[in-house]
């Protein structure tokens, strides 16, 4: 009896990991303002990028996946809470702060049994409100939530759960928020993130975690630029130090690669602990590429073949690199031209977990894709998106076919055959009053009414379109 009885007690010593096991791991990386052609993965000639081209070798790569926005703070409402800009609480940049009714899909994980964790900067909620990361789902935090505070690499806090952590570094005439310029640099906050990163790896190794590591690179300092015309910021250029470009050029790069170097950490640390195949490993960005801190993305082809930056509804403002690795689960080397966008994560998460989800989104699981299940994959009658800076635009993606308002709800619309005309230099709605009808139904039917007020003016069409497409 005795030895049986240390039998069962072992082997369910032994099972526990294994129970706890069934769910994978799932952990999204989100760059910052990181562009459609800025990887080696996506065509990138001149910036490395080694670890994370190595995850779309060993996993699956998305040649037309979209941002939830075209800045910040809206896209990462779109992520956290599957409901596009025609109908999630955050539909630009601001002060605001999610509220005690928006369910986000951290919420749903940890009513799975997921320990959910996020490091580097969430955007949409501030000290003592409703939309703290730790008020929507998260169990732990670490890095900045106010998206002008993240501006600069080298604050004098960043925030732990609900409480500030002060640094070394110092910043003279330091902003409201925590922004400004730092005149004594020490604690650099990219790497104090790897730290926190890893460091939540290890203590929830032996449970299913979720970890959203929203990292700020390669993000401009705003204000940096604004007075020095230089805001990239990196401990140094390394291996492009030498290189005969300008400073800003090369601050850019090294940003990239210092990112890359973040991933590579990542999937260090759960190969040491044997997590790799049991961990579904999400990279992306929160939208285009930025012409911020002196840098200049023609120099870098940072849009690749689609046109446009940041602020923008055309694909260069909005067509992000996608890569998901889950070794033994996706084909390696894979690639799909799957129309999807963050607004599918949540869906997509919730399915990984074994759950079907019960609560409104515009999202569609894209799990059955990345199974290589193509027959069992649902596909978006289109994909939409609002903006409200710039006079405000709107823009669907339905099938092969773009459509761009501006402004949105009265402005003309232009068409465009991406198939075709993947940079949308051939506006196609005057030989096709058709699909201009059926676009014209699509942005009133997407469009629900928010508290959102159009700013600023609207640009020239053509500087809009063609802006950065030099080569």
């Amino acid at each position: 009896m005795g030895n049986r009885l240390i039998f069962v007690t072992a082997l369910l010593v032994f099972c526990v990991p294994l129970l706890a096991r069934d769910k994978p791991n799932i952990i999204y990386i989100m760059a910052d303002d990181l562009g459609y052609g800025d990887l080696g993965c996506y065509g990138q000639k001149l910036i490395q990028t080694p670890h994370i081209n190595r995850l779309a070798e060993n996993g699956m790569r998305f040649t037309d996946f979209y941002a939830g926005s075209t800045v910040c703070a809206p896209s990462r409402c779109v992520l956290m809470t599957g409901l596009d800009t025609g109908h999630c609480y955050l539909r630009g940049n601001g002060k605001n702060n999610l509220r005690p009714e928006d369910v986000t899909v951290a919420e749903l994980l940890k009513a799975e049994g997921y320990a959910t964790g996020q490091v580097g900067k969430w955007g949409l909620g501030h000290e003592g409100t409703s939309g703290m990361p730790t008020n929507q789902g998260f169990d732990y935090f670490y890095g900045y939530l106010d998206q002008h505070h993240a501006h600069l690499f080298y604050p004098t806090f960043v925030i732990r759960n609900e409480d500030r952590v002060p640094l070394r570094n110092e910043v003279p005439n330091e902003g409201e928020w925590g922004q400004g310029i730092a005149s004594l640099k020490i604690d650099y906050t990219p790497a104090l993130m790897v730290d926190e990163t890893l460091s939540f790896i290890d203590r929830k190794k032996d449970e299913p975690f979720f970890l959203y590591l929203s990292y700020t690179l390669p993000h401009a300092n705003n204000e940096a630029w604004n007075e020095t015309g230089n805001g990239t910021s990196v401990p140094d250029n390394g291996i492009y130090e030498d290189k005969d470009w300008t400073k800003q050029n090369k601050g850019q790069a090294a940003m990239v690669t210092y990112l890359d170097y973040m991933v590579g950490q990542v999937v260090e640390r759960l190969e040491k602990h044997g997590l790799i195949e049991d961990t579904v490993i999400f990279f992306t960005s929160d939208n285009g590429p930025h012409s911020e801190a002196g840098n200049d993305p023609r120099f870098f082809d940072a849009n690749g073949p689609v046109t446009g930056i940041k602020r923008v509804l055309y694909d260069g403002g909005i067509r992000v690199p996608m890569i998901v690795q889950w070794p033994g689960k996706i084909k390696s080397g894979s690639t799909t031209s799957l129309i999807s966008g963050a607004v599918d994560f949540m869906a997509t998460a919730v399915d990984i977990a074994g759950d079907s989800l019960e609560v409104p989104t515009n999202g569609i699981s894209f799990l059955p894709t990345l199974l290589g299940k193509i027959r069992q994959q649902k596909r978006h009658e289109y994909l939409y998106w609002e903006f409200y800076e710039q006079g405000s635009k709107q823009a669907i993606r339905r099938d092969k076919w773009k459509a761009v308002r501006r402004p949105m709800l009265t402005g003309p619309i232009e068409v465009y055959d991406l198939s075709n005309d993947i940079a949308e230099e051939n506006d196609l709605a005057k030989s096709n009053p058709e699909l201009v009808s059926t676009f014209e139904k699509l942005f009133a039917e997407a469009h629900t009414p928010s508290e959102w007020k159009t700013r600023g003016n609207l640009n020239n069409p053509e500087a809009e379109r063609r802006e950065f497409r030099e080569r």
